[in-house]
């Protein structure tokens, strides 16, 4: 399986999304800095109790890397059936299940590992500039081991629940739809109207993580029992 996962890598040049990767930290980064302030002030800290700033990393990264992620998707998985190019790869002297495994897993240790790294990044890049930018960065724990516990776990779950999108996207063999799935995620995960809000909501996390489980095992198993088209 491991062989699998580094030719997937390999064949979608991976080192491209690497690079967009640290494009995308990079970018987010700027985006938090220019907020800080706004995250630290004495009205925020009275309305929740708290500064926001950590809470933002999170859901910053969790709303691109979940659009990330179901690019790679759309690119790994969904493209290579636009593409046809699945047709030569079940030709393969190996179950159709694993195939699809070895793409499923590909991207997903890539988005854990991009999520987990940017959360780290950028909350050490925050706190070693706070004597520049006069933050204080207090909730940015990057020493603690609960830090790295709801950094690894939350990652998880986020990397897992972007694979909802797999299905629509074989469903309707279109790249954009998983894209746009993708998208419809963020909204539901990191958005809210008004103060009602779902982020941070652990029971619907695990709704929806079992809701991606559920997603690949029916995406993996339809490989198995259908035929291309």
């Amino acid at each position: 399986m491991l062989k699998l996962i580094k030719l997937e890598w390999k064949k979608n040049n991976i080192w491209k999304y690497i690079r967009n990767a640290v494009v995308t930290t990079a970018v987010l980064l700027i985006l938090l800095l220019m907020a800080a302030g706004e995250l630290e002030t004495e009205a925020t800290v009275q309305s929740y109790g708290k500064t926001m700033l950590d809470v933002s990393v999170g859901m910053f990264v969790h709303v691109a890397y979940i659009i990330f992620t179901g690019v790679m998707i759309a690119a790994f998985i969904v493209g290579a059936y636009e593409k046809k190019t699945i047709h030569l790869m079940f030709c393969y002297p190996m179950k159709r299940s694993r195939i699809i495994l070895s793409k499923v897993c590909a991207v997903w240790i890539f988005g854990f590992v991009a999520m987990t790294v940017s959360k780290a990044a950028i909350s050490l890049i925050l706190i070693l500039t706070k004597s520049f930018t006069g933050i204080t960065a207090a909730g940015l724990a990057v020493g603690e081991p609960a830090f790295w516990l709801e950094a690894v776990l939350s990652s998880a779950a986020m990397a897992s629940i972007s694979f909802i999108a797999l299905p629509v996207g074989l469903k309707m063999k279109s790249s954009k739809a998983a894209i746009v799935a993708s998208v419809i995620i963020v909204c539901f995960t990191q958005g809210g109207i008004g103060s009602a809000t779902l982020a941070n909501n652990m029971t619907f996390y695990a709704i929806l993580f079992v809701a991606a489980i559920v997603s690949v095992y029916l995406s993996v198993r339809r490989v198995e029992t259908r035929d291309v088209m």
